[in-house]
């Protein structure tokens, strides 16, 4: 503050802000760099892109998502309440911006089902399937789907908007506020509601669309009154497709180990129901133009305050898969920067007559198992949206929305299968399963640092403010258990050998990595080292010319003095980062835990064979103490530098 003070009376206010602004807004070629790197990440991962390596696997799995995407952005559009082919635009325009904006490098950008939903309700609401709509200006002379499709657009257009800006305002931490165990609610009853609005389809049933409280119990009600109405033909269809899809999708999941990418079943029943479809003529042929369309403006009056819970959605869908798959694949996204890419998205997309895009689980999947390494196989996936929409898009012309109608069903069984998560949730946490709303900020970010002794002094302050540290438990244990592998691998082939001085290296000439196919499931497990000869010193030098990153810390202590609460969410991913430390062999010692918060642990089971009680310490002190028993050398450096302070 003095020298602030100091400052302010040689310059002068004036002078000072001046120079505080030209500061801030001076811009060099680093600046320019990190701001064009920042809003472009595709800058950032195309120079290390591996053409040899990654090409190939980036078509197949664009090839492969492409068709799902194309089945996908059909049958959504129902969800939607628009004509299937609208789908299809979803599943293109949002991809070809995300691929230079976004930055995660495996998501599949296009319709997600919840999302089409709450679109749909949005439309149904402006102009629904019986009476007259609203009265929007811009809606003279078109017809019910022409007007429908302007509100769709519309509405994601504001929904860009509103992304865009909460990116560029920094706003990113509100998906902060999402719980998983309220996304898990919210997404189930989402899927309860597309599966009632999907029966229709599925029973070839005239059911208007309905929006509004008990909505799902009248659309019931309507279903099941005209039961006696259901048109054989599609409920045979839906049937035969409902199960033949769930059957080999269990094969793809029960075998994905051994098959070099799932069966693309449902592109496969797709093609053969608009073969018959076709073949017997069940529905009229008909075009439809790609053109770009200036949004509605009285559409955003009408429908704002439902465009923004959508923006949220659709970005926290997103980036929660985003994260899954970043730590996964040990990379970093940003999510500031994957609002505006959504939003830029969905603006552009909103242009040529696209609905909201986010991502679906399944499709992200599909793009990351089939071997997907970065955004060149969505932006091959949407090329092939692109060939079918404007090659071979009659042949889907006569495709019965009963097939659609099965195919979400089908993909809705991860959502429904939440439900199973309810008895554990009312058994463990009342609060969490009724409500996961209503944390204040500082609940729900707050302030953690990592403790660190300054040198020479009893002191412990926040480690960043000093010397930067950091790394990653689980790429550790993958890249340990990778070089376990490889060394079972050279002593098997002799080319390894084990003395009493350690391993001995006993091939002539260079070991060469080995390129066999890697099964991540299995490089996150504990390391096992019975079936070798002796523990491996990670820290020591290892043979072959095998790197493993150093792990320069044997213990962790965390103080949870200030911690008075845990929700399911926080002790499921307490747990997780436990784990990942202790099976890279860093012990974690929790002190000053709230007896409430520690008979919580308890009762939801937080304990087992990796993770155990005995790690929890009254005080620091006590902890620290346990910590010298088991390190002795710690005290032995003490002394040594004790008595170089000394002379």
């Amino acid at each position: 503050v003095h020298l602030f003070w100091i400052k302010l009376k040689t310059t002068g206010l004036t002078q000072y802000m001046r120079e505080k602004i030209l500061c801030h807004c001076r811009c060099d070629r680093k600046r320019a760099k990190n701001a064009a790197l920042s809003l472009l990440p595709i800058i950032g991962w195309i120079k290390i892109y591996k053409l040899k390596e990654w090409l190939f696997s980036d078509i197949v799995s664009g090839i492969s998502t492409g068709l799902v995407a194309v089945l996908q952005g059909l049958a959504y559009c129902l969800l939607a309440s628009l004509p299937p082919w609208y789908g299809l635009f979803s599943a293109f325009f949002p991809v070809v911006i995300y691929f230079f904006l976004g930055t995660s490098r495996h998501i599949s950008v296009g319709p997600f089902p919840v999302l089409c939903l709450m679109i749909g309700s949005v439309v149904t609401r402006i102009v629904p399937d019986e009476g007259p709509p609203l009265n929007i200006t811009g809606f003279e002379g078109l017809t019910s789907d022409e007007q429908r499709v302007l509100v769709a657009s519309s509405v994601t257009f504001l929904v860009g908007i509103m992304q865009l800006a909460m990116g560029i305002l920094q706003v990113g931490f509100v998906v902060m506020y999402l719980s998983d165990t309220l996304v898990s609610g919210f997404t189930t009853a989402a899927a309860i509601h597309i599966l009632v609005s999907q029966l229709k389809f599925v029973l070839g049933l005239q059911v208007p669309g309905l929006s509004g409280p008990f909505s799902l119990i009248y659309t019931l009600e309507i279903i099941f009154n005209k039961i006696t109405s259901t048109n054989v033909c599609d409920v045979v269809i839906s049937l035969v497709i409902l199960v033949v899809v769930f059957i080999v999708k269990e094969i793809n999941e029960r075998f994905k180990s051994k098959l070099p990418v799932p069966i693309p079943i449902e592109v496969i029943m797709t093609v053969i129901a608009c073969g018959v479809s076709y073949a017997f003529d069940f529905k009229k042929r008909y075009g439809i133009e790609v053109s770009p369309m200036a949004p509605n403006l009285p559409i955003f009056q009408e429908t704002a305050v439902e465009a923004f819970p959508m923006a949220i959605v659709g970005f926290a869908v997103a980036f929660s898969v985003a994260k899954v798959y970043s730590v996964k694949h040990d990379y970093t996204i940003d999510g500031n920067q994957e609002l505006i890419a959504f939003g830029v998205s969905n603006i552009f997309g909103a242009s040529f007559k696209s609905f909201a895009a986010s991502t679906a689980l399944s499709r992200s999947a599909v793009q990351e198992s089939t071997g997907g390494k970065t955004q060149v196989a969505g932006l091959i996936s949407a090329l092939i949206v692109m060939i079918v929409t404007l090659a071979i898009g009659f042949l889907l012309e006569p495709l019965p929305k009963s097939v659609l109608g099965a195919v979400v069903i089908v993909n809705l069984k991860s959502m429904l299968m939440q439900v199973r998560e309810i008895p554990y949730l009312w058994r463990r946490d009342k609060p969490d399963c009724v409500s996961s709303i209503g944390h204040k900020q500082e609940e729900a970010v707050p302030r953690c640092s990592v403790l660190a002794n300054i040198k020479g002094t009893d002191v412990y302050k926040d480690r960043k403010d000093f010397i930067n540290l950091g790394f990653n438990p689980l790429r550790v244990l993958r890249k340990r258990n990778k070089a376990l592998r490889r060394i079972r691998r050279l002593l098997k082939k002799g080319c390894l050998q084990w003395t009493s001085e350690g391993f001995l290296n006993t091939s002539f000439g260079p070991i060469a990595d080995s390129k066999e196919e890697e099964n991540i499931k299995e490089l996150d497990l504990p390391t096992d080292f019975k079936d070798l000869p002796a523990r491996i010193n990670w820290n020591a030098e290892l043979p072959a010319n095998i790197v493993v990153p150093r792990v320069d810390i044997h213990s962790l202590v965390l103080d949870f003095a200030a911690v008075s609460f845990l929700d399911i969410s926080a002790l499921k991913g307490l747990k997780t980062v436990l784990k990942e430390l202790i099976r890279i062999e860093v012990m974690v010692y929790i002190v000053a835990c709230d007896p409430y918060v520690l008979q919580k642990l308890h009762d939801c089971c937080f304990f087992d064979d990796e993770v155990q009680s005995s790690m929890f310490f009254l005080t620091l002190h006590d902890a620290m103490l346990h910590i010298l028993e088991k390190h002795p050398e710690i005290l032995e450096v003490m002394a040594l530098q004790q008595t170089k302070k000394k002379h």
